[in-house]
């Protein structure tokens, strides 16, 4: 008799993994990290309006989303051991099937538990996404620095050191500071295309659950869970081309515009703001659209896998 064998025997509850992990724990503090700094991106729309420097701007901007997507695949990595664990227990538990009548029970545990794992890291870059919402005004502040750093050195990497300079660090937190109520309320989406903000929750709750649900999905069905997982590639695909098509060319033009003098300064700061809250109501979509979204991908993995 093997040790799974001898286990299930004496205590088949004890197969199920457990809820909280390490790899979990790392997993919910990157999150969080990575969905602040990515929200912070968006400061960089208003440093180019007050320096007037568009193409820095965006180049900085650029630099920060393209490091905090990067960044998303170190939490994935986290993910790996945790869906690994459910679905070896979930093999175990069809292989044990016959002789052990409350397989099903368990399998639906082991599900659940492996479900509010992933629910969690969504609760965490929610919580990151209204963190990076409240320090907005800090991100402002050293995105402006980092525009004119990189006017004198002409070295983005330069620029970039200059952050852990300890003077610099210093003022950077003092201007850490809550947005007030007043400046809240102030903030008009009259002249912001509703458009924009639609496309940014479609696509915030793409990003959300892309990788999540796919790992969900390789839990669900165990039979096609490489496939399922391979396919969270192409979510977060269709994810980039959405922002790209829909969110960032609209957005940048409400910047060239407030430059030019088109438009008044404040409407970029209120885009800012809508952007940074309709990326949260993309968060909390994306914990109504976890499930559906892996049973979807577990049934495509199922056709590539199976169809004739």
């Amino acid at each position: 008799m093997s040790g799974t064998e001898a286990l299930l025997n004496t205590n088949p509850a004890a197969i199920v993994p457990p809820l909280w992990t390490w790899q979990l724990f790392v997993a919910l503090g990157i999150n969080v990290v990575v969905q602040a700094i990515q929200i912070g991106a968006y400061a960089a729309r208003i440093a180019g309006v007050r320096t007037g420097r568009i193409a820095t701007s965006i180049s900085l901007f650029n630099l920060f989303m393209t490091a905090s997507r990067l960044a998303t695949l170190i939490y994935t990595l986290m993910l790996g051991p945790l869906s690994d664990k459910a679905g070896n227990a979930i093999k175990v538990l069809l292989t044990e099937q016959s002789q052990l009548p409350d397989s099903q029970r368990l399998i639906s545990q082991v599900q659940h538990t492996f479900e509010w794992q992933l629910r969690l890291i969504i609760i965490a870059g929610t919580v990151g996404t209204i963190l990076g919402s409240l320090m907005l005004p800090m991100f402002v502040y050293l995105y402006v620095r980092g525009v004119r750093s990189f006017e004198r050195t002409k070295s983005l990497p330069h620029s970039l050191a200059r952050i852990f300079n300890p003077r610099v660090l210093w003022n950077v937190l003092t201007h850490l500071r809550l947005p007030h109520y007043r400046e809240i309320f102030s903030f008009s989406t009259r002249n912001i295309p509703r458009r924009l903000l639609v496309f940014n929750v479609v696509v915030t709750g793409i990003y959300a659950i892309g990788v999540v649900a796919a790992y969900y999905a390789s839990v669900l069905d165990v039979n096609v869970a490489r496939t399922a997982i391979g396919i969270s590639g192409i979510i977060n695909g269709i994810g980039t081309v959405a922002f790209t098509f829909f969110v960032d060319p609209t957005s940048s033009i409400i910047q060239d515009e407030a430059v030019k003098g088109e438009r008044p300064h404040e409407e970029v700061k209120a885009m800012v703001f809508y952007l940074s809250l309709t990326a949260i109501v993309g968060w909390l979509l994306s914990q109504l659209l976890l499930f559906p979204a892996a049973w979807i991908i577990a049934a495509v993995a199922h056709i590539v896998n199976h169809g004739r």
